[in-house]
């Protein structure tokens, strides 16, 4: 019976490796194509940063930014509150630009040379990287807001976007042909993980979902909190989310149940953002001002980090420090272990989303519509 148990285990462990080698879009050193760096939003960077990186450039986009900054060969691609979107050489020069007509708030998702973004109109965009020209579009009914998801396996690929019009939307990467909905109960307002073949996704609705990538059936789908605006992060079979309460939930995706949940019961003031997961640590920032460092397994505070503003940023750990950007304008480094400051940079302007870091460079959009660009002279 012992060894009967320890087959299976084997396989189901194969299946979810398999499923998650399906999905990932790998972080290279030239391309940071995924908002939070790969399909399970781990935001994770393998890039190294100089001890204290040093300005390099901005460059104007002429309007407000909430949007994260995603790059790849050697293009950094991020949308504007006026719907334009831009192309963005490494240099600081522009690349391309198209309008949208309606503001970009949604971070952009770069797989194999193609932009997909979505805007307030809640259009659906597949855009040339290296020309800028729009290959399709795909109609929602109503705003998009999270970044899109790419899954694939075998000869199917699937581009997955949720929108306020309720429904999580699967559409062919090639034509935008719209290939399945999946109907929640509430608003989208986040972006999909990825987790053997499944998309897994907070929504208004305050449940998490859990849908095949492929097909838009529901695998499962459970009751955390009344309203998640942020997008998971998953660590083997758990997935970490905060929501609009103040609360920060460890969900085991196998057992369907809340393993821990950390809250500050003095402020209760709501995650914005995504966690960065890093061995057994998750980092996470809050409308109260602080940076979080948890014990992934039991939700215990390791250390925290007053940043003087909101964080509505998703953390990203880098070697080993953690970068965080604030909406009071500044940027941090801090010793991963220790939460120590190792260095800091006043943009002064708010930062609505986290950077990328690829080619040992820091890309971060602010809200005085710059670009800006940080890395080693």
């Amino acid at each position: 019976m012992s060894n009967k148990k320890t087959i299976i285990q084997f396989v189901l462990a194969l299946m979810i490796v398999s499923g998650s080698w399906i999905t990932l879009q790998a972080q290279t050193n030239s391309c940071w194509g995924n908002f939070r760096g790969d399909s399970k939003l781990s935001g994770v960077s393998n890039a190294s940063l100089p001890g204290k990186p040093t300005l390099l450039w901005n460059f104007n986009a002429q309007d407000g930014i909430k949007a994260s900054p995603v790059v790849c060969n050697g293009i950094v691609v991020v949308g504007t509150l006026e719907g334009s979107l831009y192309g963005i050489k490494t240099d600081g020069t522009l690349k391309w630009k198209i309008n949208t007509e309606y503001s970009v708030e949604a971070p952009a998702l770069i797989v194999d040379g193609v932009v997909y973004v979505g805007n307030l109109d809640g259009t659906l965009y597949a855009v040339d990287l290296n020309t800028g020209a729009i290959r399709w579009t795909y109609q929602t009914e109503n705003m998009i807001m999270g970044s899109p998801a790419f899954y694939s396996k075998g000869k199917k690929s699937v581009i997955l976007v949720g929108s306020y019009d309720y429904y999580l939307h699967g559409v062919d990467p090639e034509t935008g042909k719209g290939l399945w909905k999946y109907e929640t109960d509430n608003f989208i307002n986040g972006s999909c993980a990825l987790y053997s073949g499944m998309a897994v996704f907070g929504g208004c609705d305050g449940f998490i979902h859990m849908v095949d990538a492929l097909t838009g059936k529901v695998r499962s789908s459970m009751s955390i909190s009344t309203y998640v605006a942020s997008s998971a992060g998953i660590d083997r079979d758990h997935a970490y989310v905060g929501d609009y309460d103040g609360r920060f939930s460890a969900v085991d995706l196998l057992g369907k149940k809340v393993d821990w949940v950390f809250e500050n019961k003095e402020a209760n003031l709501p995650f914005i953002g995504s966690p960065a997961i890093y061995g057994d640590r998750v980092f996470i920032g809050n409308r109260d001002k602080f940076v979080y460092c948890l014990n992934k397994n039991s939700g215990k505070l390791v250390w925290k980090y007053n940043t003087g503003g909101r964080v509505d940023a998703s953390p990203v750990v880098v070697g080993n420090r953690v970068l965080i950007a604030s909406m009071r304008g500044d940027l941090f480094l801090l010793e991963r272990k220790s939460g120590k400051l190792v260095w800091t940079y006043e943009l002064g302007t708010a930062v609505h989303a986290n950077p990328a870091v690829v080619n040992n460079r820091i890309y971060v959009a602010g809200d005085d519509g710059r670009v800006y660009c940080f890395g080693k002279k």
